[in-house]
């Protein structure tokens, strides 16, 4: 799009120009006729002698050959113009190599360019705020990529401290009750499994800054993928008391990476179980539209503020800013998700409101 548009302003400037030169060249050459008429007319009313000094300079050139006398005039005048559209076409472009300069430069002051050349003002402009947008969100995901970094090293410590503390107590204490072994068996097993999770969310950083996504197109019913991955989530289901409710057709075939569409399933459903409010029920609806199918995920929960949906989809943001890892993940799964659903050429979207949260996918049919 953006050569497109590149292309469009680079005629449209090479046609101001040549538009520019012609209209001065045709309005050169009709004042010089109209000025060679009206100073022969001028001179036609009065009665010249031979050696009149004006006669021979003026006039005799003019009665003797007036169309070489014309031409000679119009080289002339055609020269100057020429020179002075070469003057203002160095200037265009030492204006727009400094101004091209200025893309590069980290300040938000506009680019300032002739009036001739708004068009190309506009769009290096539109390229400038774009690349400057580009650059804070860059910015903005890499610190909070390394502030989680910071968080989970920090939070690797307590449960690997809790885990030796545990093991040393079972070595040492020979003569502890089963009942005791059993117990503090269970608390390491529990802080090893957090500790693992934590370990597989910097493996998860470093795979989404060293990997590009490719796809592995294959038929699935899509209606069987869900109806395994809401048994999976059934114990986490049942921690909270949630239910799930699937409403679909009872068979739905489509073309996707099947792997890398579960995992966006899961992280939404993950994500729709972590933010419910307990005893509710997460609703998953599947319609075959005419072109594509539609995917909607709701849940009861509390409502996400609009300047946090307007970034849930970027790198290493999470709802849950507080230090706590064990709500939020990385920060990662719905940026990786919005990735997927895109490569597949769909859409993906977030809703909030009235303590509802509504995630929309929608898949087109691929060939």
């Amino acid at each position: 799009m953006n050569n497109q548009n590149s292309s469009y302003s680079g005629k449209d400037l090479k046609r101001a120009i040549i538009d520019k030169f012609s209209l001065m060249v045709v309005l050169f050459t009709g004042g010089l006729v109209l000025t060679f008429l009206f100073v022969k007319f001028v001179l036609s009313l009065f009665t010249w002698y031979a050696d009149n000094f004006v006669y021979n300079v003026l006039l005799s050139p003019i009665n003797k050959n007036p169309i070489l006398f014309l031409a000679f005039c119009w080289i002339i005048g055609f020269i100057i113009i020429v020179l002075i559209s070469w003057k203002r076409i160095i200037y265009y472009f030492d204006t727009i190599i400094e101004a091209s300069n200025e893309l590069a430069s980290s300040n938000e002051d506009l680019i300032r360019l002739p009036r001739e050349l708004k068009q190309v003002e506009d769009q290096m402009n539109q390229i400038k705020q774009s690349s400057i947008q580009n650059h804070r969100l860059a910015k903005e995901a890499e610190q909070r990529k390394n502030d989680l970094i910071v968080y989970l090293a920090h939070d690797l410590k307590t449960p690997l401290t809790s885990v030796i503390g545990y093991l040393t107590l079972l070595y040492d204490e020979q003569e502890i009750s089963n009942e005791l072994r059993q117990k503090y068996t269970s608390i390491s097993l529990d802080k090893a499994i957090r500790l693992e999770d934590l370990i597989n969310e910097f493996f998860e950083i470093t795979r989404f800054n060293l990997s590009k996504l490719t796809l592995e197109l294959s038929h699935v019913n899509v209606i069987r993928m869900f109806e395994q991955l809401t048994f999976e989530f059934q114990p986490l289901l049942n921690e909270k008391k949630l239910a799930f409710q699937l409403i679909s057709p009872d068979k739905l075939d489509i073309k996707c990476d099947v792997g890398k569409m579960e995992r966006v399933f899961d992280n939404i459903i993950r994500n729709a179980v972590s933010y419910s409010f307990p005893d509710s029920t997460i609703t998953i609806e599947i319609k075959e539209e005419k072109k594509g199918v539609s995917i909607r995920f709701e849940n009861e929960g509390y409502t996400i503020p609009e300047e946090k949906v307007n970034r849930i989809f970027e790198q290493f943001y999470r709802l849950d800013s507080s230090r706590a890892t064990n709500t939020g993940g990385a920060g990662l799964g719905l940026a990786i998700a919005k990735e997927i659903v895109e490569l597949h050429q769909g859409t993906i979207s977030i809703l909030s409101s009235d303590d509802k949260i509504v995630f929309n996918i929608f898949l087109p049919i691929l060939s």
